[in-house]
């Protein structure tokens, strides 16, 4: 559905981009302003739509993913500033780097949008201001830990990306459906419930996996698990190396 739902918003979309190239050659009047601005509000109510397909075919581990070695550290890091403006003043961001990290083999921009994601439902689980820690480590998932999970995950080396935040936390019955497409605890017009729906197919599609810990008070830690780059040579760290912090 969403596939046919998107090929019949790529026509809309192309359509009312004639439209616009036409009324951009059209002499000014009141009658053509103002059909410029319908075009633009139906234009950007069509990407919306787009956007909202996209989060579906992710969901549904159906959306176009270009994998590629990813040093994790390096891109939690540059995301920094456009996390700190997301998530306000009240909000304390941490960092935390693990040296001698190895590489993931994931979709960049996907995995930037997972973490954005991940980083707006912990701002709404903080409206009084909290912190948001991301941290990153080397993890080997082993045959006891793959076999005690619902759904199939390889075990092996994988990296390991960690957002935790201090705000109010979620019950059992929240955690049982916080992945569900459309399912959100906003209220009405503040969210899609697609958000999180998005980073569960992500993870899944790229071949990985995905944990919550959560207790109403005390918080919440995403634990996104990528499949290690074939590029990497699966040494563990030294004991002695200390994580790299970097405070936002």
């Amino acid at each position: 559905v969403a596939h046919d739902f998107n090929n019949l918003l790529t026509v809309i979309m192309g359509s009312l981009d004639s439209i616009r190239r036409q009324l951009e050659d059209t002499p000014s009047e009141p009658d053509v302003a103002r059909l410029r601005r319908l075009q633009g509000m139906a234009f950007q109510a069509a990407e919306r739509a787009s956007s909202l397909t996209s989060r579906l075919l992710a969901f549904a581990r159906r959306q176009p993913l270009n994998p590629e070695p990813i040093d994790v550290n390096k891109l939690a890091t540059g995301l920094t500033d456009l996390l700190q403006r997301t998530l306000g003043e009240r909000i304390a961001l941490e960092t935390v780097s693990t040296p001698g990290l190895w590489l993931a083999k994931a979709d960049r921009a996907e995995l930037e949008s997972a973490i954005v994601n991940v980083a707006i439902n912990a701002r709404d689980a903080m409206p009084e201001g909290g912190k948001l820690t991301i941290e990153t480590a080397n993890a080997w998932l082993d045959d006891d830990y793959v076999e005690a999970l619902t759904e199939p995950v390889p075990p092996g080396q994988y990296v390991m990306l960690a957002v935790a935040d201090t705000g109010h936390g979620m019950d059992r019955q929240t955690l049982d459906r916080v992945f569900e497409p459309f399912f959100t605890t906003k209220g009405v017009g503040k969210g899609t419930g697609l958000g999180l729906s998005q980073v569960y197919g992500f993870a899944r599609q790229s071949g990985g996996h995905i944990r919550i810990y959560s207790e109403p008070g005390l918080g919440t830690t995403f634990k996104v698990y990528l499949p290690m780059s074939s590029l990497t040579m699966p040494v563990r760290p030294l004991r002695d190396s200390a994580p790299t912090v970097t405070r936002g």
